[in-house]
């Protein structure tokens, strides 16, 4: 063109930048899809980092070790149904706005992963956690509903930012 424009719309980057991802996270969630989003995070984020963790101590990483006191294991259950605990004291009297911010939703999903994550030690109260050679499908197959939970409850966001990023790419 004479004036110097082109016909073809002007190229974005393909990734959204924080100002859009932050529009779009208040604009199309509401404060209860938020704290999902935020708890399904916590829990996917916390799950993967145990397992390599555990997958670490196992091996025989001199980077982490086995949490004793006194000679006695402290498993991470522990851990986890303390943080679930007390998010639900936090739930029964907690104001509404403790109660939806999103370090409450990773805190409940940070500690629902390390409750999960030792599942078979809760059910059988014997330390089989690596008895089992399925060990590894069980793993995966926590990690695939945990990516697929984080996945459903951010999807209005990604389609959020592809409907921004359509309408500016077929503007005039």
């Amino acid at each position: 063109m004479a004036d110097g424009s082109s016909d073809t719309p002007t190229s974005k980057a393909s990734v959204p930048t924080p100002g859009e991802l932050r529009r779009a996270y208040r604009e199309e969630l509401e404060p209860g899809e938020r704290s999902v989003l935020w708890s399904w995070l916590g829990f996917t984020l916390t799950f993967g980092a145990v397992r390599a963790i555990t997958y670490s101590i196992r091996g025989g990483s001199t980077r982490f070790h086995n949490l004793t006191i006194g000679g006695v294991h402290l498993h991470h259950y522990m851990w986890g149904i303390g943080m679930v605990s007390a998010v639900g004291a936090l739930a029964v009297a907690g104001c509404e706005r403790k109660r939806r911010h999103p370090v409450t939703g990773v805190v409940y999903g940070s500690g629902m992963a390390l409750i999960v994550d030792e599942f078979a030690l809760l059910l059988d109260l014997k330390d089989v956690y690596w008895a089992s050679e399925g060990r590894v499908s069980v793993d995966l197959g926590v990690g695939v509903v945990a990516l697929g939970g984080t996945a459903l409850s951010i999807r209005p966001i990604l389609s959020r930012l592809a409907r921004d990023r359509s309408l500016t790419h077929h503007r005039p």
